[in-house]
């Protein structure tokens, strides 16, 4: 209980028993450039296929909405995996937990979670559509706060149009 403690306080320098979690993800994602350009370049189209993929499915008699839950919630997580290529899994992990992103990665991780719910426990395809769409949102909005004032043009954008 002190260990949790002190971790959690910031005064535990993690040496002691070795290096913690998120340094070996650290030291294990130490790729050459051409590597990380190829991972990225690969979880990208993955998750673009994905998404097209699952959106082309939709609309199967009986089983196309959850066929396109799924694959568009596979879409989007390897979307968000490329990025983690690019930036290495801990910073990563950091710029989505970020003061200016969590409300959008947190939302956008419920969603995630809640289509697939709603696709197969709660068997709602009203609900699932819905998350759905809410994760596209949450995922634009998360992917406009790595561009200075973006989300700023958008919502003057929106304010102008209402």
């Amino acid at each position: 209980m002190d260990k949790l403690k002190k971790v959690l306080s910031g005064q535990d320098d993690g040496n002691q028993d070795g290096p913690s979690i998120l340094e070996r993800a650290n030291q294990a994602s130490t790729l050459a450039w051409g590597t990380r350009m190829k991972g990225f370049i690969i979880c990208a189209v993955l998750g673009v296929f994905s998404s097209v993929l699952g959106t082309c499915l939709l609309w199967i008699p009986g089983a196309g909405l959850p066929v396109f839950a799924v694959l568009y919630t596979v879409g989007n997580i390897c979307s968000v995996a490329s990025t983690m290529f690019l930036m290495g899994p801990c910073q990563q992990l950091k710029t989505m937990c970020a003061k200016e992103r969590a409300i959008a990665t947190t939302v956008m991780l419920v969603c995630l979670v809640l289509t697939l719910c709603a696709a197969f426990w709660w068997k709602n395809n009203g609900l699932a559509l819905l998350f759905c769409i809410l994760q596209f949102l949450a995922f634009t909005w998360y992917g406009l706060s790595y561009i200075p004032f973006a989300r700023d043009a958008v919502i003057k954008l929106f304010s102008m149009c209402l």
